[in-house]
């Protein structure tokens, strides 16, 4: 695949997926002070969903290839947001963090199939 729209909406679902799973982990985490690198990749969180967002509502053309990869990534993040949604309004928060876990899970597997393809 050659376009580069795919590959940097790629990277930018890439990033999301790392700042949601560093929210996760650092809501988990007991004991001994959060690593630095951690908590940077969390505070990063906002301004990475906001460009992830603003991403899945521009409009794409291309190739049916490409349009179609492009698709399932904005369909990755929009399924993310929503589970971080979820996770931030929840009252349980253990079945909240469950959720958006597997929705982690299942984006990085899709992500990791796809780019071996």
């Amino acid at each position: 695949m050659k376009d580069r729209r795919v590959a940097f909406a790629r990277s930018v679902l890439s990033e999301l997926v790392e700042s949601l799973d560093a929210t996760v982990r650092i809501g988990r985490w007991s004991g001994e002070e959060v690593p630095p690198p951690l908590r940077a990749s969390a505070g990063l969180l906002i301004e990475r969903l906001g460009k992830a967002n603003r991403l899945a509502a521009s409009r794409f053309v291309g190739a049916p290839k490409s349009a179609a990869a492009y698709a399932a990534v904005i369909s990755a993040i929009q399924r993310l947001d929503l589970a971080f949604v979820a996770y931030r309004n929840a009252h349980d928060k253990t079945e909240a963090e469950r959720l958006l876990d597997s929705e982690l899970a299942a984006v990085s597997s899709e992500t990791d199939a796809d780019m071996t393809a």
